[in-house]
C-alpha cells in the first residue's frame, strides 16, 4: 500500500474526521444493548442455536482478567491484584461452572451423534499468564473434556513477555496452543515509564524466539500509537526493532483515550502527541511495514502476504469479531469469564463485568449475562454493510441486494448522500455498482461505516467512543 496520497493530508482533514466513532466489533455497537437477557434468556439461546441439520461450528473466548500492575493506556476490563496471586484457583472454579453450564445447553446430545466443533479459541486479559502452568492445564483440560475441537482448530492465547516463563510456553505447546499474540507498545524507554509497562527488548526476543522452537505457527505483537512522548522518529526505531523479531502479524492500534470511562488514563493526557503528530507516527508505521513486504489488513492491523488474513482479505473472506478480524466467519462465538462477550445466533450476549457479581450469577444460575440484544433484520443488513467495508475495503451493491432483496441506493440515500463529502475529500470512490474505499480512506474505515449506523444519533449524550485517529 502506497503511502504517497498521505502526504498532503491537511490538518483541517484530520480533525474533520478524528471524531469519535466505534471500532465495530459488533453492529449493533454494545452502548445500544439492553440489560434484560437473563441467564434463563442466555440459555433457551444457546439451545436453540444447536437445532437444525447443520448448526454453526463454535469459537470460544475466555477472558482471564487479573493483571499484577496496571498499564495506563489500558482499556480492558482488567483486576489489579498486585503480586500476592491470590484468586486464580477461586475465578477458575466459576469458571469451570460456566463451561459446564454451557455445554450441556449448546451442544446436547443429538440424535445422529454429531458434535459441534470448535474452530477457534482464544484466551485473552487480563494477562492470561498470570495463571501458573498447571492452571493454565487445568483450564484447556476442562475446555477439551467438554466439546469437540476440530483437528485443526486455531488455538491462541495472549501472552506477556515480562511474566510469561518457559514452563508456561511449553505447557501450552503441549496442550496444542498454536497461536501467540504478545504486546509490546512501544521499545522507547520514555514511553515505556509513562504508562507503566517497562519492558525490555530482550524478553520479547526471548519470548519469540522460544516459541519458535516450539512449533508455534503464527506470532503476533501488538503496538500502540499516539502514546505520551511518542514521535514518528522514536516509533520508527521500535518499528525497526520489532521487524527484526520477526513476527507474523502486527497490530498497531490507535490509543483509545477515553478517560471518562477508564480515570487511570488520566495520567497520560499532559503528554500525548497532537493530532498531526499521531498521524504521522501511524504513516511512518504503514509505510515501515507495508515497505518490510507486510500487507496493510486494515483497522491498524498487518500481515505477511502468505499469511491467511491476506489471503482472506484479497478474496473477501475476512470476517470481524470481538476480537478483531479472523478467517473464522460463520461461526458462533461464546464468551467465558467476567465481561465476555459472545455472539451466538442474531444475538450479542455479555456476562456481568464486575468480578463479585459474576460469581454470584454463576453460583446462583449457571451463567452471568446480563445484557444483550436480538439483532432485526435491518440490523443484520447494516451489519453486512458494515463488515464489507471494514473487512474488504468494499461494499459491492449487487451482492448485498441479493442477499437482503432490497435496492440499495433507494435502501441507503441518506447514508450515501453522507459519503458524498468523504468521496470529495478523497476517503472513498462511489459508483452505481460499489463504494470502495481508497488507500487514504482504508485508514478511516471507520467513518466510511459510520454513515450506515443507524444508531448512531440514539448513543447516550456522554461519550462511549474513542477518537477515530
Amino acid at each position: 500500500m502506497s503511502t504517497s496520497s498521505f502526504a498532503d493530508v491537511s490538518v483541517d482533514l484530520l480533525r474533520r474526521y478524528n471524531v469519535q466513532g466505534p471500532r465495530y466489533t459488533s453492529y449493533p455497537t454494545a452502548p445500544m444493548w439492553r440489560q434484560d437477557l437473563s441467564p434463563a434468556d442466555y440459555g433457551t439461546i444457546l439451545e436453540k442455536s444447536g437445532e437444525g441439520p447443520e448448526p454453526a461450528p463454535l469459537s470460544l473466548y475466555v477472558h482471564l482478567p487479573f493483571c499484577e500492575k496496571l498499564c495506563y493506556f489500558c482499556g480492558c476490563t482488567v483486576v489489579i491484584t498486585g503480586s500476592r496471586h491470590v484468586p486464580e484457583s477461586e475465578y477458575l472454579d466459576v469458571l469451570e461452572r460456566e463451561i459446564d453450564w454451557v455445554s450441556e445447553r449448546v451442544d446436547p446430545n443429538r440424535a445422529d451423534g454429531r458434535r459441534r466443533q470448535i474452530v477457534q479459541l482464544h484466551w485473552g486479559g487480563g494477562t492470561p499468564t498470570y495463571f501458573p502452568p498447571e492452571l493454565l492445564e487445568r483450564l484447556a483440560r476442562r475446555l477439551f473434556d467438554r466439546f469437540t475441537f476440530a483437528s485443526d482448530a486455531e488455538i491462541g492465547i495472549e501472552v506477556d513477555p515480562r511474566v510469561t516463563t518457559p514452563q508456561q510456553l511449553e505447557t501450552l505447546a503441549r496442550l496444542g496452543f498454536n497461536r501467540l499474540s504478545m504486546g509490546v507498545q512501544d521499545f522507547d524507554p520514555k514511553v515505556q515509564a509513562a504508562i507503566n509497562r517497562i519492558q525490555p527488548e530482550a524478553d520479547t526476543r526471548r519470548l519469540v524466539e522460544q516459541a519458535r522452537g516450539l512449533g508455534f505457527s503464527s506470532l503476533n505483537i501488538d503496538l500502540i500509537y499516539g502514546l505520551p512522548h511518542q514521535t514518528p522518529e522514536t516509533f520508527a526505531a521500535t518499528i525497526d526493532r520489532v521487524l527484526s523479531i520477526g513476527p507474523d502479524r502486527l497490530a498497531v492500534y490507535s490509543y483509545a483515550n477515553v478517560p471518562w470511562m477508564k480515570k487511570h488514563q488520566t495520567v497520560l493526557e499532559p503528554h500525548l502527541p497532537a493530532e498531526r503528530t499521531k498521524f504521522e507516527i501511524f504513516r511512518t508505521a504503514l509505510s515501515r511495514f507495508t515497505s518490510a513486504g507486510f500487507e496493510y489488513i486494515g483497522m491498524d492491523h498487518f500481515a505477511r502476504p502468505e499469511d491467511e488474513l491476506a489471503r482472506a482479505r484479497r478474496d473477501r473472506t475476512l470476517h470481524r469479531n470481538f476480537q478483531g478480524y479472523t478467517t473464522k466467519a460463520g461461526t458462533d462465538l461464546i464468551g467465558f469469564g467476567m465481561s465476555a462477550i459472545g455472539s451466538v445466533g442474531d444475538h450479542y450476549v455479555q456476562n456481568r463485568r464486575e468480578l463479585p457479581a459474576y460469581r454470584q450469577s454463576v453460583d446462583a444460575e449457571g451463567a452471568a449475562s446480563f445484557r444483550g440484544i436480538r439483532l432485526s433484520p435491518e440490523d443484520r443488513l447494516r451489519r453486512a454493510v458494515i463488515g464489507s467495508l471494514l473487512c474488504h475495503g468494499v461494499v459491492v451493491k449487487s451482492e448485498i441486494e441479493r442477499r437482503f432483496a432490497i435496492d440499495f441506493d433507494a435502501h441507503f440515500g441518506d447514508a450515501l448522500e453522507k459519503l458524498e463529502g468523504c468521496a470529495a475529500d478523497g476517503l472513498v470512490e462511489l459508483s452505481r455498482e460499489e463504494i470502495r474505499a481508497t488507500e487514504l480512506g482504508r485508514v478511516f474505515l471507520r467513518n466510511l461505516a459510520m454513515p450506515f449506523d443507524a444508531y448512531l444519533e440514539a448513543a447516550p449524550e456522554k461519550p462511549v467512543y474513542s477518537r477515530t485517529l
